[in-house]
C-alpha cells in the first residue's frame, strides 16, 4: 500500500478532505424520507407479533380460535404451523471452536425464554383488528424460574434453559498463554484489578423495526422492504437459512434507516413470519413494532461481568493483561453474539500500548432476557475501557502520574509496524504525539486554577483520559459499480448501507477526485439486492475502507475503458492520450500537445447505442466491480474529559470534552465529526444514564422512555474535535474508519473524570451507569 495518499493534492471544492454538507439532509429536513413504515403496497394487511409475558416457561398450547373470530383477522400462525411449512432456523454464524449452538424457531414451540418471545403471528386487515386478534390470542405457560444475570445462570442451582446445554454456558473461550500470563503476574512487582461491570443498554434506534413482505406465486419470488445494515448480506440469510430458497428468489429493498448501530443487521423471527404469511395469503403484510416491542424484542448490547487485572514491573511496565469475564447471550444466541465478549475483547484489550501477554477467558451463558448482539464498537469500547480504568488503579497505587504511566507504555514509531499479543499487526500511529497534543488542546496546566474554582463553589472536579485505539472489521468483497446514467448522471452502487451515517456524500468525494464527475451529477443505489453482486453491509467502522476502495479500483477500470474509446473517437493511440480528471469543464482524455479532447460523460453519451465499433471497443463505460478484502485498520486517538459532581445530589456536569484522533485520511471533516460526536454521546449515555433493570422473575424493570434514560442535548457540552492523522497502509483510501470510535474514548474519559473526582471523597472505582442515585451512595455509604 502507498505511504501516503495517492491522489493529487490540490484542494477541489467536493474532493477529499473538504468538509462538504451532505447530500441526505435537505430530503430529510423537508420530511421527505422513505422509511420502511412509510410504504403502503396495494391490498397489503397487517402484522402484530403476539409475545410472551413469561421470561421462562413450558409453551403447552396456544389457543387461537377466538383470536380468528374477532372483525377482521384473516389468519394466526404458530410455531408449528412454521414448522410445517419447512423454515429454517436463527443461529450464531460465528465460527467459534466449541461454541453450543442454539437452533431458534421464528415462533416458539416448547418454551419461552425471555419476556418478549415471539410465539404468535396475527394477520388482519387493519393494524388495529391485528392488535385485537393479539390480544384475543390465548397461550397456555408454565412458568419456570428465570434467570437474569450471566453469572447467576452458571450457579450450580440456576435454572437450566436448554436440556442439551448443561450449566447454561454455551462457550468457554479462552486466548492467550494462560502459563506465561500466570508467571508474568507471579512475578509481577504489583498487580491492579478491577471488576467492571459492563452494563446492558437498550439501542433505542430512532426508527423502530419494520418490514413488508410480498410473494409472486408465478415466479416463486419473494419481497421484503425493511431497514437493515445491507441488502445483500441479508438476503443470503434469510433466504439460504430460513426460507431455504436459491438466493435469487428473494429481492430485498431498503429506503432510509432510522439508525441501527448493529441491531438491524441480521435476521429477525418477524421477517419469517411475514414472508409466510404473505405467501399463504397472497397479499403484502405489514408489521411494524411499537417502542414497547422494541424495547422487548430489539437485540440489546453490552452485559458483560469481568475481572480485570495488569501486571506492572518496578518500573512501571506492563507485562500481562487479563480479563476473566462472564458474557450474558441472553434467551437465544444472536448471529454475532459471543464476538463481543471473546474476540474482539481479545483484539481490543491491547489498546496502543506495548504489552507483551493478553489472556482473556469468557464464559458464555444464556439467560431468560433478551438476547444480545453487536451495538456500537461491539467489544471494542469495552477492551479500551478496561485498560484505561486498569492504568488509572494502577498509577494511583504506584504513586506514579496516570499520563507518565501511559507515555512509558506507548508502542513507540519506531516499534511500526507492531506486532500486537492479540495477533493484530499495527501498520501506523502516533500514540504518545497525540496524547501531547490532547493535553494541549484540553488546556491542562491549567486545571489546577478550574479545580479550585470548582471547590469554592462545593462541587467536585475531575478530569478522565481515554485513550483508544480499535480494531475495525476487516473490509472484504464489497462492489463498486459505476453506472454513465442516459441523463448524463453517474451512479455509485455499492453494497455498503448508510442507516444514518450519509454515505452517499463521501462516496461521490471519492469519485470526483478520481475521475472527475460533477459533484452534482452523483448518485448512490445502496439498497437493492438485485442491482449488488456483492456486499458486505455496514459495520465495524469499515464502509469508507471497502467502498472507497471498490470506487477506486472500479474508477481505474472507467478510465481504461474509456481510454480505448476515446482513442477510437479521437483516432488517436492509447498512449497519446493523457486523462485530466480536474479540467475545467470535466474529466476529459486529450490528444498529448493538441487541444483536441473529449470529455468523459461526452465519451460515455457517444457510445450509449453506438454501432459498428470496431473489436476491443467497449460500447459502455459502466463497470461492475467486486474489491476483494484488505486488512483491518487501528483508528485511535484521546479524549480528555472535565467534569464537576455535586455532592449533595449526585448529578453530573461536563465542564469541557477534547478529543483528538487518528482516523488517518479524512475524506469528509465534517461528517467524521459528526460520527464522532454520536459515539460520544452514546458512550455518556452508557456510563452515566442507561440501566436496564431486570425483576427477579425476568420482566423488563426499563421497557419504556419513562424508565430508561437517554441523554438529551441540556446534558451535554460542546464537543473539541481536532484530527492528528498517519494514513494507514491497509487500504488504498489511507482511511481507518471512525464510525464506532466515539464511544471507545468517551466510556474510559468519562468514567475516569469521575472516579477522579470522587476519589478525594475516597471513591476508587464507580461501575455504569453511574447514576445521580449512585454516585449520591457511593459518596453517602452510610
Amino acid at each position: 500500500m502507498p505511504d501516503s495518499l495517492p491522489f493529487d493534492p490540490s484542494r477541489l471544492k467536493f474532493g477529499i478532505g473538504q468538509p462538504v454538507p451532505r447530500n441526505e439532509d435537505p430530503i430529510l429536513l423537508r420530511g421527505e424520507g422513505r422509511y420502511t413504515d412509510d410504504l403502503q403496497l396495494p391490498g397489503q394487511l397487517w402484522g402484530v407479533v403476539v409475545r410472551s409475558p413469561y421470561a421462562h416457561g413450558v409453551l403447552k398450547g396456544i389457543d387461537t380460535s377466538a383470536a380468528l373470530e374477532v372483525p377482521g383477522v384473516v389468519a394466526v400462525y404458530t410455531g408449528a404451523d412454521l414448522a410445517a411449512a419447512g423454515y429454517g432456523t436463527l443461529r450464531c454464524t460465528i465460527p467459534l471452536q466449541g461454541l453450543v449452538n442454539i437452533e431458534r424457531p421464528a415462533l416458539a414451540t416448547d418454551k419461552v425464554r425471555f419476556v418478549g418471545d415471539p410465539i404468535a403471528f396475527v394477520v388482519a386487515e387493519s393494524k388495529a383488528a391485528a392488535k385485537d386478534g393479539a390480544e384475543a390470542v390465548f397461550p397456555d405457560i408454565d412458568p419456570l424460574p428465570a434467570v437474569t444475570e450471566a453469572s447467576a445462570a452458571a450457579a450450580p442451582d440456576a435454572p437450566r434453559i436448554y436440556d442439551h446445554i448443561p450449566g447454561n454456558q454455551v462457550l468457554d473461550f479462552h486466548y492467550g498463554d494462560a502459563a506465561k500470563v500466570q508467571a508474568a503476574f507471579e512475578g509481577a512487582a504489583h498487580v491492579a484489578r478491577l471488576d467492571i461491570r459492563n452494563n446492558r443498554v437498550v439501542v433505542c434506534a430512532m426508527e423502530p423495526r419494520s418490514a413488508i413482505a410480498e410473494y409472486e406465486p408465478g415466479e416463486g419470488r419473494y419481497t421484503l422492504h425493511l431497514g437493515c445494515q445491507g441488502v445483500f448480506g441479508l438476503r443470503n440469510q434469510i433466504a439460504g437459512d430460513l426460507l431455504k430458497v436459491p438466493v435469487e428468489k428473494l429481492r430485498i429493498l431498503t429506503g432510509h434507516v432510522g439508525g441501527s448501530f448493529g441491531m438491524k443487521a441480521s435476521a429477525y423471527p418477524e421477517y419469517v413470519c411475514l414472508l409466510h404469511a404473505a405467501k399463504e395469503l397472497g397479499r403484502p403484510v405489514k408489521w411494524t413494532d411499537e417502542r414497547t416491542g422494541s424495547f422487548l424484542s430489539d437485540m440489546h448490547g453490552r452485559d458483560h461481568e469481568v475481572t480485570a487485572e495488569l501486571a506492572l514491573d518496578a518500573e512501571g511496565r506492563f507485562l500481562a493483561v487479563r480479563l476473566t469475564s462472564y458474557a450474558n447471550m441472553g434467551g437465544y444466541l444472536a448471529t454475532v453474539g459471543p464476538l463481543m465478549g471473546t474476540m474482539n475483547f481479545v483484539r481490543n484489550i491491547q489498546s496502543n500500548y506495548a504489552t507483551p501477554l493478553i489472556e482473556v477467558a469468557t464464559r458464555c451463558l444464556v439467560t431468560n432476557t433478551t438476547p444480545i448482539s453487536a451495538y456500537r464498537g461491539a467489544g471494542r469500547p469495552e477492551g479500551n475501557y478496561f485498560m484505561e480504568r486498569l492504568i488509572e488503579s494502577a498509577a494511583a497505587a504506584l504513586k506514579i502520574d496516570p499520563v507518565e504511566l501511559r507515555r512509558r507504555n506507548f508502542i513507540r514509531p519506531e516499534q511500526l509496524p507492531y506486532a500486537a499479543a492479540s495477533g493484530s499487526r499495527y501498520d501506523s500511529g502516533d500514540f504518545a504525539g497525540l496524547l501531547e497534543r490532547a493535553m494541549r488542546e484540553a488546556d491542562w496546566e491549567g486545571y489546577a486554577a478550574r479545580k479550585a474554582a470548582s471547590a469554592a463553589r462545593g462541587l467536585l472536579r475531575g478530569r478522565g483520559i481515554g485513550n483508544f485505539l480499535e480494531c475495525t472489521a476487516p473490509p472484504a468483497k464489497e462492489m463498486g459499480g459505476i453506472r454513465f446514467e442516459a441523463d448524463g448522471g453517474v451512479t455509485i452502487i455499492t453494497g455498503t448501507l448508510d442507516y444514518g451515517q450519509g454515505h452517499w456524500t463521501p462516496f461521490a468525494q471519492v469519485l470526483h477526485q478520481t475521475l472527475g464527475v460533477p459533484f452534482e451529477r452523483i448518485r448512490l443505489l445502496q439498497g437493492d439486492s438485485d442491482q449488488l453482486i456483492a456486499g458486505g453491509g455496514t459495520g465495524g467502522s469499515k464502509s469508507l475502507m471497502a467502498s472507497g476502495a471498490a470506487i477506486i479500483e472500479a474508477s481505474a477500470k472507467v478510465v481504461e475503458k474509456a481510454r480505448l474509446a476515446a482513442a477510437h473517437l479521437l483516432e488517436a493511440a492509447e498512449e497519446d492520450l493523457d486523462f485530466e480528471p480536474h479540467a475545467e469543464g470535466g474529466a476529459r482524455f486529450v490528444i498529448a500537445g493538441t487541444d483536441r479532447a473529449i470529455g468523459l460523460l461526452e465519451l460515455a453519451a457517444r457510445l450509449r447505442g453506438a454501432k459498428d465499433l470496431p473489436e476491443g471497443v467497449p460500447d459502455s463505460l459502466d463497470v461492475q466491480h467486486v474489491f476483494q478484502e484488505a486488512p483491518m485498520a487501528y483508528p485511535n486517538g484521546c479524549h480528555i474529559v472535565e467534569l464537576e459532581v455535586d455532592p449533595e445530589t449526585g448529578t453530573v456536569s461536563f465542564d469541557r470534552y477534547v478529543t483528538v484522533n487518528d482516523f488517518g485520511v479524512i475524506v469528509n471533516p465534517l461528517m467524521v465529526q459528526g460520527q464522532a460526536h454520536g459515539g460520544i454521546v452514546q458512550g455518556i449515555g452508557q456510563a452515566l444514564m442507561e440501566r436496564t433493570a431486570y425483576s427477579e422473575d425476568g420482566q423488563l424493570l426499563s421497557g419504556s422512555y419513562s424508565d430508561y434514560a437517554l441523554p438529551r442535548a441540556s446534558d451535554l457540552p460542546s464537543f473539541h474535535f481536532a484530527s492528528h492523522a498517519t494514513p494507514a497502509k491497509t487500504n488504498p483510501l489511507g482511511a481507518k474508519g471512525c464510525g464506532e470510535a466515539g464511544c471507545a474514548g468517551s466510556l474510559p474519559a468519562v468514567m475516569n473524570a469521575l472516579v477522579d473526582a470522587l476519589s478525594e471523597r475516597g471513591v476508587t472505582h464507580i461501575d455504569m451507569p453511574a447514576t445521580p442515585e449512585v454516585i449520591w451512595r457511593a459518596l453517602n455509604p452510610a
